[in-house]
């Protein structure tokens, strides 16, 4: 083997995985993660890391399809200061202490003392209910709602695995407010309805769950998350949307008048989304190759490797061109690797970014005049005509398809009824989601988490489900039906 291909072959090997899923889920992960080019760690402290140009596609990509459901459902974009005065955080300490064990605070600039504390965000309610106090006047000003996208700091001491726990991340922040309950109520359902789509998007099948008492957001009267289970049994949770009543409202002073000149606290709702889903699709969809992105939101949706053999060089890069001109006219995301690496490389590198579909072109294809299509979800081979590059369209929508149904069988086949904690035991063991009833206690809510390891999720948002049976606790009358699971 020639000095050059040692080289390349030694660059290959330490860009693969070096493990399999089953042999070490979170080692696997962070691989991916790290040699698939989203997010690099090596950074001076800890939990603040560089989301490298692969990634941030990725997040553009998420961030643009999630901006377009808001801004359907009248949300519109602002941006809140970085910087909270600590005496906004005094207005709502109920609401602040879930947060305070995480805060970062500015108390000097230079060599000068502030006069008062500065916090560094870990979400704003306080900064944004103060502006609405300037913005809202009438029942005219309502609805009002209103999306940042940010940056957030919270120094969490757990920070495991990048995306999914870190100290600094990037989100999407929706600030609502309304007229009355019913409306606030309605608005809760607006964000079930923008997350399912979401998630079509993702190809994720997720899971619509109301909160305990014990697990809402901090300040809130109820929250609802988007629950979504990855390939070692966990949960993932996605977007959270949270019904906050008049619990800020009334200590922040917002208020709105009638026609008939009475004055009432408005009702709000928040809503969240972070760079947090970029882990729960690699967690989700990827195999032992690397990550498998699905095509709505794939920054690159086909790659073009050239086959190149000596002497044949230009006509094979001349037709790559082409190749990559028609695609990008047909409305595909479309990419040609004119790398100085041999086509196996490049094989690797895009199996491990996700790319949903690579085209490979080469002197016997175009002998031929077809192109080889390589599906990244299933590694299924076929030729296709260059005539027929159309067609191209409808592969990735079968991809698309493909990956939220597998997603969706995986959901479905891991969701069990447990009646008993022996059963419910066993079932949390085989991972997974753990269908049971509940009596609504907190004691026997920590009981369950204790001896097995798992949290209740939540109810089904929006849907009563019947109880079968007593609660998987303490035996007593259930008030509902949970979902027991590990998460992180």
């Amino acid at each position: 083997m020639g000095r050059k291909k040692a080289a390349e072959k030694g660059e290959r090997d330490n860009l693969g995985v070096t493990v399999t899923r089953k042999e070490d889920f979170s080692k696997w992960y962070t691989e991916i993660v790290r040699k698939g080019g989203f997010k690099d760690q090596r950074t001076p402290i800890k939990g603040f890391d560089v989301i490298q140009p692969w990634g941030y596609a990725l997040w553009e990509r998420i961030q643009g399809a999630y901006d377009a459901l808001l801004k359907e459902h009248g949300i519109q974009n602002c941006y809140f200061p970085m910087l909270i005065p600590e005496s906004f955080i005094e207005k709502e300490r109920e609401h602040f202490k879930g947060f305070e064990a995480e805060t970062a605070n500015v108390t000097e600039v230079g060599s000068e003392p502030l006069s008062e504390k500065l916090v560094i965000r870990p979400t704003s309610e306080t900064i944004a209910y103060h502006m609405f106090t300037k913005w809202i006047r009438s029942h005219r000003d309502l609805p009002f709602k209103i999306n940042q996208w940010c940056n957030i700091v919270r120094w969490d001491t757990k920070v495991t695995k990048p995306f999914i726990r870190d100290r600094e991340f990037l989100w999407s922040e929706v600030h609502t407010a309304h007229a009355s309950l019913e409306d606030g109520l309605r608005q809760i359902d607006d964000y079930a309805e923008i997350n399912d789509r979401f998630h079509e998007q993702l190809a994720m099948a997720a899971m619509v769950l109301r909160r305990t008492e014990k697990d809402k957001f901090p300040g809130a009267e109820f929250s609802v998350a988007y629950d979504t289970l990855v390939q070692d049994g966990k949960v993932f949770q996605g977007p959270g949307g949270h019904f906050l009543g008049q619990n800020f409202s009334k200590p922040f002073g917002i208020k709105f008048t009638h026609d008939d000149g009475r004055k009432e606290y408005v009702w709000q709702t928040c809503l969240g989304m972070t760079t947090r889903q970029i882990g729960g699709l690699i967690m989700q969809h990827g195999d032992d190759k690397g990550a498998i992105l699905p095509p709505a939101i794939a920054p690159v949706q086909a790659v073009i490797v050239p086959i190149i053999f000596k002497g044949k060089e230009k006509k094979v890069i001349d037709q790559a061109k082409k190749l990559k001109e028609k695609l990008c006219s047909l409305g595909v995301r479309a990419l040609l690797d004119e790398r100085e690496y041999s086509a196996g490389y490049k094989f690797n590198d895009w199996e491990l970014k996700g790319v949903p579909l690579r085209l490979e072109l080469g002197p016997k294809d175009l002998e031929k005049n077809e192109v080889t299509l390589v599906k990244r979800n299933d590694g299924k081979k076929s030729s296709l005509k260059l005539s027929g590059l159309a067609k191209i369209r409808g592969v990735l929508d079968s991809i698309q398809k493909e990956m939220l149904e597998k997603s969706r069988r995986n959901l479905e086949a891991n969701t069990r009824d447990a009646r008993g904690m022996k059963e419910l035991k066993k079932s949390v063991e085989k991972g997974g989601f753990s269908r049971a009833n509940w009596c609504g206690s907190g004691e026997c809510e920590d009981t369950i988490k204790d001896q097995t390891g798992a949290g209740i999720r939540g109810s089904i948002y929006g849907k009563s489900e019947q109880t079968f049976g007593d609660c998987v606790c303490c035996g007593k009358k259930a008030e509902s039906v949970v979902y027991i699971a590990k998460a992180y």
